[in-house]
């Protein structure tokens, strides 16, 4: 059984820290990828924190690209020496979520302690989101990953895998933005910089950040945000008083549950908020329901974008190479395996895009 490098978590909030575990071979329908980037989701610091539950000790991590390095039996579509994106959206292929086209939902449950890996004395380790991607290589399910182009960057290649189809995917599938709607993007970090350049693709008339800092409002301009307000008094105000109306869906990327309260108020009659930010378990949100369904209004919950990620990631992917869709911008910065826990202070500073892992 090989043994690799991997972030372990023992206690929440405390420092991960790197040791050599068991990695097993690849069974029926599995695939083994040589990690070269995984990046630093919040949902994965929410993991940490213990905010989402789960048992210890755990590998998090699951924005991630590789090569793979084996395939086992009944592996279709993917072969050894393939360049690959690796995601925690694993479907089953037969549920009734799956056969409706949404795999990002799949009903079949995972347990990811009884996963590939374990320690080196063979107790589990839990294989976190079905990825456990801080690590030097991993084993996933098949349905797991998507084929990319040999010649592009492993660290924005992993940038796809969560951020980029979590945001991009929230305004075109699961809002199902059209041209000439406007469209209200609460949270300027690195999925709502996704979401942004999601409404603008799809051709929405006014893309409106609302954020914080003003510093990430600056950014959200540089990927398409056609305006931007700061997150103060009654933001929702100056957003009704620049459209003349409200939004036709707010989409709100921010894990923070009194965001959601305020969320409806952007609303025009008839529009949508879309949740994608995920609070902790222990947060609730409340809403008016009369004045909302009076309205037509309605509330949507949005998991990884609603993806298929073998249908859109690859446009996703040429769209990057047009031009037309950021990438590289959202890189903050690079760090080593070791400097793990460094990077994720560094991304609960709020300030950064994407901070990425990369392997040699």
């Amino acid at each position: 059984m090989p043994e690799i490098q991997a972030a372990v978590c023992h206690e929440f909030g405390q420092p991960l820290r790197i040791e050599t575990v068991n990695l097993r071979a690849p069974e029926m329908g599995e695939v083994a990828v040589k990690l070269e980037a995984v990046a630093i989701c919040h949902s994965d610091i929410s993991f940490w924190k213990g905010g989402f539950g789960g048992a210890l000790p755990a590998v998090y991590g699951h924005e991630a690209a590789g090569r793979v390095t084996a395939v086992g039996p009944g592996v279709k579509g993917i072969s050894e020496g393939d360049s690959v994106a690796v995601t925690l959206i694993r479907a089953c292929g037969t549920c009734n979520s799956c056969g409706a086209g949404k795999p990002t939902i799949c009903e079949t449950p995972y347990d990811g302690t009884k996963g590939p890996l374990t320690t080196t004395a063979g107790e589990p380790v839990l294989q976190g989101m079905a990825c456990g991607a801080f690590a030097e290589a991993v084993v996933v399910d098949q349905s797991q990953v998507v084929s990319i182009p040999h010649d592009l960057g492993k660290d924005v290649a992993s940038l796809l895998s969560c951020g980029v189809i979590t945001g991009v995917g929230a305004a075109v599938n699961a809002a199902g933005v059209r041209a000439g709607q406007d469209v209200v993007v609460i949270g300027a970090g690195g999925v709502g910089l996704n979401a942004i350049q999601g409404a603008r693709i799809a051709g929405a008339r006014r893309v409106i950040a609302v954020d914080m800092l003003e510093s990430k409002l600056d950014i959200a301009r540089e990927f398409g945000a056609t305006d931007a307000i700061l997150a103060e008094g009654k933001p929702w105000a100056e957003v009704k008083k620049l459209l003349g109306r409200g939004a036709d869906a707010v989409l709100v990327t921010v894990g923070a549950a009194p965001v959601y309260d305020k969320a409806p108020r952007y609303l025009a009659n008839g529009g949508q908020v879309v949740m994608i930010g995920m609070p902790h378990l222990d947060q609730t949100a409340s809403y008016s329901p009369i004045i909302m369904a009076d309205a037509g209004q309605s509330i949507t919950g949005s998991k990884m974008g609603d993806v298929v990620i073998r249908r859109d990631i690859p446009w996703m992917v040429d769209l990057y190479q047009q031009g037309r869709l950021k990438l590289d911008e959202l890189i903050s910065g690079r760090w080593r395996l070791e400097q793990i826990n460094e990077a994720i202070a560094d991304t609960m500073t709020g300030a950064a895009r994407r901070n990425v892992i990369m392997f040699d």
